[in-house]
């Protein structure tokens, strides 16, 4: 298994997490999702020149075409507000976007720090075997005996490999390679990831075993 986040470019692989929203703690706090079903597509960080453009964070393995000329997008505000992209560009990152209707840096800076969301209904379909990071987190980890270990804190994105982050209830903390041999069973229904122990995995829930 391999967990991809949403917010990489990278297409998703099977037995696989995706993080919808996952940004860098450095990144601004507009970033972040709302307590509400909207979910954060991108943010704008800046105004770019003086013809209106904005920089755009986009979030979401989807967001380059979520900001492609033709689209519509909505804001976060009260009341939203929707725009159709007129152009966009890659910026390192980020994409140089320009809104229809925004066509000097004033107005453009009035939208920094602006979200731009959808619908939770609207997120993409979701292979087989592969999950949103924010339905494993929280899930209980059990072993395949079904004695529980501990709680599923979060997933470390890899290159190789992702790894659930395990708090464990005998103490500490232990990542979880998130691979078929080691995490057998995801079950985001019943909120419990099934995790075959091997000695030197999870240290604390070895020696809980051996004292059975």
């Amino acid at each position: 298994m391999h967990v991809q986040s949403e917010t990489s470019a990278v297409p998703p692989a099977t037995r696989k997490a995706s993080r919808w929203t996952s940004i860098s703690s450095t990144d601004m706090a507009s970033g972040q999702p709302d307590s509400s079903d909207r979910i954060p597509i991108g943010y704008v960080r800046r105004a770019h020149g003086i013809r209106g453009d904005v920089v755009v964070r986009g979030l979401g393995a989807d967001a380059v075409d979520r900001f492609q000329p033709g689209a519509t997008v909505t804001t976060n505000e009260s009341p939203a507000r929707r725009f159709e992209v007129s152009e966009h560009r890659l910026h390192s990152a980020d994409f140089i976007v320009h809104l229809a209707d925004v066509d000097d840096r004033t107005t453009a800076e009035g939208l920094v720090g602006v979200q731009f969301v959808i619908d939770s209904t609207e997120r993409r379909e979701l292979d087989p075997d592969e999950w949103w990071i924010e339905d494993i987190v929280g899930c209980v980890a059990v072993d395949t005996d079904g004695a529980r270990i501990g709680t599923v804190t979060d997933v470390v994105v890899g290159e190789a490999q992702d790894r659930l982050v395990l708090d464990v209830d005998q103490g500490g903390r232990a990542e979880v390679p998130l691979v078929d041999e080691l995490v057998p069973e995801v079950s985001i229904s019943d909120q419990r990831v099934v995790v075959a122990l091997i000695e030197g995995l999870i240290e604390g829930a070895d020696r809980s075993r051996e004292s059975e």
